[in-house]
C-alpha cells in the first residue's frame, strides 16, 4: 500500500466531488457520507465523472448520463460486467489519502 495525500477535507464539500491526477491517472474522490475514490473517466466517452450529478451512491456523467456506484465502480446500465478501478480513501486529521 502506498498513501498518499491527495488533498485538503476542506477542498471536497459534503454531496460534491473533485478530480485529481495522481501517478498520471484521474481519479475523482467524492465526499457523499464518506470519501469515495474511482477512476474519472467514464467507459463511454471519457467523460470526466467529477462534475456529475450525485443522487446518494450514484454519480451520473454529465456527457451522456451513464451511472455509476461512487462505492463499487459499476455501471449501472448499458453494460452488465463493466467497472470502474476504486481506491481506498481516509480522511485524517491532516487532510484527505489515497491508497494508489
Amino acid at each position: 500500500m502506498t498513501w498518499k495525500k491527495v488533498a485538503e477535507k476542506s477542498e471536497i464539500a459534503p454531496g460534491k466531488s473533485r478530480e485529481f491526477q495522481i501517478d498520471g491517472k484521474k481519479i475523482a474522490i467524492f465526499n457523499q457520507n464518506g470519501y469515495h475514490a474511482l477512476d474519472s473517466m467514464c467507459v463511454h466517452q471519457d467523460g470526466s465523472l467529477a462534475p456529475g450529478k450525485l443522487d446518494g451512491d450514484v454519480v451520473e456523467c454529465p456527457l451522456h448520463f451513464w451511472h455509476y456506484n461512487i462505492k463499487t465502480g459499476e455501471l449501472l446500465d448499458y453494460i452488465k460486467g463493466v467497472k470502474l478501478q476504486t481506491y481506498k480513501v481516509e480522511a485524517r486529521n491532516d487532510g484527505i489519502y489515497l491508497d494508489v
